[in-house]
């Protein structure tokens, strides 16, 4: 039985997100939304996750708690190295590796909530333990993803997600490479030939973690009285309103929870100072920023054909490069003379990039990225004209839904996926001058005013809160 609320106490929620940056953000940026809501949130991960993240801000620190449990050790041939504690950490063949061991962490979990008794368990949609957990200590659940209600309308509903539903909808990698029969308007929300078959085997596939993505996905969402989305009824209200029919349970967008713009700039970096000076020379919104952040990891002929379309296009650019692994050193990472023939024009920064304070300065017109949800938020605050290469995951069905919406150009690519710098400058050039992207860049604003309209954004979060404090049956 789950335990009577107290109406004049303040709600207490527990949060669970999955050890990846692309969902601990997102996690991040709710419990500070929450907690300005005046809600009390206690934050579960790791040690060295919770390190890394963000402090919250002082007059919030009082009601976000990280709780801090320690990543479990895996047995043999399964063991982590001692320090990694994220996705980012592994490389990608040891993920189902540290999924098992972040599994482990339902014992814990139970144990916390027992003893803390919260009003709700807030989860993310694969550690699908929470379930029995919330069952078993008699807590309400509710689901927050941190993808986008395209993508999670295209995956669709429990019941298609595993067992007979799924060998009807989804038997082969070409029934992925077309919106599915419950999409009842127009959508281009599918995959390409080229990334259907990964997806096939990563989201609905077997992994040695004993249960599929997708079954993970049914779980969760089954046990769960209420679905929280990172969206807005003014940018994707048809995909939000079909998958509350589908699920047959409340689907509550929670706005958009972009970070804050800094207020002022704090670079101790001198390399970055630098590179602040630079683009405080150049033309406004006539810089591109080129950023694939670090989950996905380029190969080199993907860095060097990036690299041909940047100095194609003659466009002015930023380039947040991640340490190859493929480089021995920096002088490897970029085609030989790229730096001579456009360091006039362009900065390739190597590492770490404060990547926020960059989207909003004034110079910035433009991005190139892979579609990450978390980054198309990011950076369509600033109404920046959106250049997508999508590469993984949900990137290819985000790129769908922002090109449909006329919010972004997507590179050009062969049937196997293939692109060159020709392709990548063309891109760019039609994004950030060309005559036809004139629409594109005038619709960019337009949905820049939502994104930074902060009361609309809050009072989302509000009515969620609202909805939390109701109850939901």
């Amino acid at each position: 039985m789950e335990k009577e609320r107290t109406k004049t106490r303040r709600m207490d929620v527990v949060l669970v997100p999955f050890v990846a940056f692309g969902h601990m953000m997102p996690f991040h940026q709710l419990a500070v939304a929450l907690a300005k809501a005046g809600v009390r949130v206690s934050y579960i991960s790791t040690p060295a996750n919770i390190r890394r993240l963000p402090e919250p801000p002082s007059n919030l620190a009082s009601l976000i708690s990280f709780v801090a449990f320690p990543m479990p050790v895996l047995p043999g041939s399964n063991s982590l190295p001692e320090s990694a504690e994220a996705t980012v950490d592994v490389p990608l063949e040891k993920t189902s590796d540290l999924t098992m061991a972040f599994d482990l962490l339902r014992q814990p979990l139970k144990e916390f909530v027992a003893t803390h008794s919260p009003d709700w368990i807030i989860t993310d949609f694969l550690p699908h333990w929470t379930a029995d957990v919330a069952r078993e200590c008699g807590v309400p659940l509710a689901t927050f993803s941190a993808f986008s209600s395209a993508a999670k309308v295209y995956f669709g509903p429990p019941e298609f997600l595993t067992g007979e539903g799924l060998k009807r909808v989804r038997a082969t990698s070409e029934s992925l490479t077309s919106p599915p029969h419950w999409v009842t308007f127009p959508s281009s929300v599918a995959y390409r030939r080229f990334e259907a078959t990964g997806a096939l085997h990563g989201f609905f596939g077997p992994n040695p973690s004993g249960m599929a993505v997708a079954e993970r996905v049914a779980k969760t969402l089954s046990a769960s009285k209420v679905v929280a989305i990172r969206g807005c009824r003014e940018l994707d209200g048809e995909y939000l309103s079909l998958y509350s029919k589908l699920l047959g349970k409340p689907v509550i967008p929670v706005g958009l929870l972009s970070p804050e713009p800094p207020k002022q700039r704090e670079i101790s970096d001198d390399k970055w100072s630098e590179t602040f000076k630079w683009l405080d020379v150049q033309r406004p919104k006539s810089v591109v920023f080129v950023g694939f952040g670090s989950e996905c990891k380029l190969n080199k002929e993907d860095v060097f054909k990036i690299a041909e379309g940047l100095e194609i296009s003659e466009l002015p650019f930023i380039w947040a490069l991640g340490k190859p692994s493929w480089a021995i050193d920096d002088s490897e990472a970029l085609p030989k003379g790229f730096a001579e023939r456009t360091g006039e024009r362009g900065k390739v920064c190597i590492g770490w990039a404060p990547q926020i304070q960059i989207l909003a300065h004034p110079s910035l017109g433009g991005s190139l990225f892979h579609a990450g949800w978390g980054s198309v938020i990011e950076t369509l605050q600033f109404g920046h004209a959106m250049v997508v290469l999508p590469l993984i995951i949900d990137q290819g069905l985000n790129a769908r839904f922002l090109v449909e919406k006329g919010l972004a150009i997507e590179v050009e690519r062969g049937e196997d996926g293939s692109f060159n710098g020709g392709d990548i400058a063309k891109a760019l050039r039609q994004a950030m001058v060309g005559k036809d992207g004139e629409e594109m860049r005038a619709r960019l604003k337009e949905a820049a005013a939502i994104a930074g309209d902060k009361e609309l954004q809050d009072q989302y979060v509000d009515e969620f809160v609202q909805i939390l404090k109701g109850g939901v049956n």
